[in-house]
């Protein structure tokens, strides 16, 4: 059997664990941004990511392009009283459709 080069798209996994308020509110800038065709295939842990892990799956943000806005908790603990808080932050992301592959990947097909 001979083995050829495939180029494939790298697949980006996210581990977004948000809730339908966040996920509804990036939806809903999709839709102003890109019209309901994008807003539709809005998968979280697929097809929205920030700017680094997009940037090590080997894409890069198109020029021009403007990051959507969601919130996220992260737990930290309290130095006086050792009481773990959520502290609520702004995460920039990029749906894939405003970016595009630099580096592609070649698969062995056998």
């Amino acid at each position: 059997m001979k083995k050829t080069s495939q180029l494939l798209e790298p697949k980006i996994t996210t581990g977004y664990m948000g809730s339908k308020a966040t996920y509804e509110d990036v939806k809903s800038q999709l839709l102003e941004r890109f019209g309901p065709k994008v807003a539709k295939s809005y998968k979280p842990s697929e097809n929205c990511a920030t700017y680094r892990t997009w940037s090590e799956a080997g894409f890069t943000v198109k020029k021009g392009e403007k990051a959507l806005r969601s919130v996220t908790f992260i737990e930290k603990e309290d130095e006086e009283t050792g009481e773990m808080k959520r502290i609520r932050r702004t995460v920039s992301l990029f749906h894939r459709c405003q970016v595009e592959l630099t580096k592609p990947v070649a698969k062995q097909v056998v």
